[in-house]
């Protein structure tokens, strides 16, 4: 895994990201991602807490593919939010840390 940054928003996270070409949204092709979990490298996390509601906690990942396609996902962590992706990106950073 390449770098773990601290922004005060998850906004700011997508902006400073995206200035990097990281411009594809993986939320809305997650199943590329489930698809084909060997073909994408986290190359960036962002988690954001909220002060009050664990259920504001979230983090930002940048992914880059095989083939060079940079782009964002999005994960939040309330307990209804938790999807295969999710699970997915987990396992890939924790490979990438290891």
């Amino acid at each position: 895994m390449g770098n773990k940054y601290h922004y005060a928003t998850v906004t700011e996270a997508l902006k400073q990201l995206k200035e990097k070409g990281f411009d594809y949204d993986f939320n809305i092709n997650k199943q590329e991602i489930i698809d084909n979990p060997d073909n994408f490298k986290i190359e960036y996390i962002y988690r954001y807490e909220g002060n009050s509601n664990p259920d504001d906690e979230s983090s930002v990942y940048g992914i880059k593919s095989k083939s060079g396609q940079k782009g964002v996902y999005v994960a939040g962590f309330a307990a209804n939010s938790f999807n295969g992706a999710d699970k997915i990106l987990i396992d890939l950073a924790i490979r990438d840390f290891n």
